[in-house]
């Protein structure tokens, strides 16, 4: 099954993580090389490739043994800004051997939340790939503070894929696959090759683990996963150390895990900046028939289903809509403001005005601005 999105994905990112290119003492530079070789080939093949890599703050403490325990986040800033160069000569080094230019591209959540900046990150990449330059992108951990910092680079990668309108994103991880327990605990589990749905049993599966040398974990990744499929645009977790493994899925072995899409045609537009860029600041809980609404006809939600209102928010804000379950069915921007909201909660269009003292749109999120998880 892997096969067929393989063989039509004409964008590719590829994300590998701290725990694939880097060990207990850096970086390590025969994964780099092999990675490296691996992107060659599917660049050779006639595609275009963006790697998002994570390994600045491994790289800065394999310069810095000294300070190989440091936690807070000053202290993996400072480390990120001594291992970001060294990441990158390394990968300019192993690009080298194939006549591949590379360009660094260093991200963050609140740079990419304005709108027009989002498309000036998409713009830059779609220019240094028509130059045939590749990408290499991580997250800014010098500048980013806790609160806008992605999770970690699984989260960037999917936010990349939509940036670039790429069609497969796969995730090289230090674990070759989802399994139906952690394989790292119990010897007898087992791989699961395909998953349909990143749904709640799903994400049971992963536990609560991190990577072994990054912030992220299969959690991560299935949380990745789930938004990317929703944007409809398949993607494979592999075995980032499993010898030749881009090599072996671009000829077509499977490898890893498939997540399939949820959409037969993936979304363009403001909604895939919605979905993956904008954080999220409030929660709306639903009743089941804005639930049915919004999943079975496509509509937008009315102030008519809302049950309750959870944190405060102002208008414009991108929120939660979550079902009587604890579902999260929705994602999108709120034209209300939370205090407004909780005054409107289940009433009819035409009675907003009366009760606000404002005119104000019939729709508490519009159609347009809604992303269905």
């Amino acid at each position: 099954m892997q096969k067929r999105y393989i063989e039509t994905a004409k964008k590719i990112v590829i994300k590998a993580g701290s725990a694939v290119i880097a060990d207990e003492n850096g970086l390590d530079t025969s994964m780099i090389a092999a990675v490296s070789r691996g992107l060659a080939h599917i660049t050779s093949m006639g595609r275009k490739v963006v790697l998002v890599s994570s390994g600045a703050v491994a790289a800065g403490r394999g310069r810095l043994p000294m300070h190989r325990a440091s936690k807070t986040i000053p202290e993996k800033q400072a480390l990120a800004a001594v291992g970001q160069g060294r990441l990158m000569h390394a990968y300019e080094e192993a690009f080298d051997r194939f006549g591949i230019p590379v360009a660094q591209v260093l991200l963050t959540r609140d740079a990419l939340v304005s709108r027009p900046r989002y498309l000036n990150a998409r713009n830059t990449l779609k220019t240094l790939l028509k130059w045939e330059v590749l990408p290499i992108i991580n997250e800014n951990d010098t500048m980013a503070t806790e609160e806008l910092q992605f999770t970690d680079n699984d989260a960037l990668a999917a936010l990349v894929v939509n940036l670039m309108e790429a069609d497969l994103l796969i995730c090289l991880s230090d674990i070759d696959g989802l399994y139906d327990r952690d394989p790292r605990k119990s010897m007898d589990a087992r791989p699961i090759k395909v998953v349909e749905r990143v749904d709640d049993d799903i994400l049971r599966l992963a536990g609560s683990s991190p990577g072994r040398a990054g912030r992220g974990g299969m959690r991560s990744k299935l949380e990745a996963a789930r938004i990317v499929t929703a944007c409809g645009i398949p993607m494979i977790v592999a075995g980032g150390r499993t010898p030749d493994v881009l090599e072996r899925l671009f000829a077509g072995e499977e490898v890893g895990t498939l997540f399939k899409p949820q959409r037969r045609r993936r979304i363009y537009g403001r909604k895939p900046w919605i979905a993956l860029a904008l954080p999220r600041e409030g929660v709306i809980w639903l009743d089941n028939g804005a639930v049915m609404a919004i999943l079975e006809q496509g509509k937008s939600l009315l102030p008519v289903g809302i049950e309750a209102v959870e944190g405060g928010f102002a208008a414009g804000a991108c929120v939660i809509c979550r079902d009587q379950t604890g579902r999260d069915i929705a994602i999108g921007i709120c034209n209300y403001g939370s205090g407004d909201l909780l005054k409107i909660i289940g009433c009819r269009s035409k009675e907003i005005c009366g009760i606000t003292g404002q005119n104000g749109t019939d729709e508490v999120i519009h159609r347009d601005n809604l992303v269905v998880l």
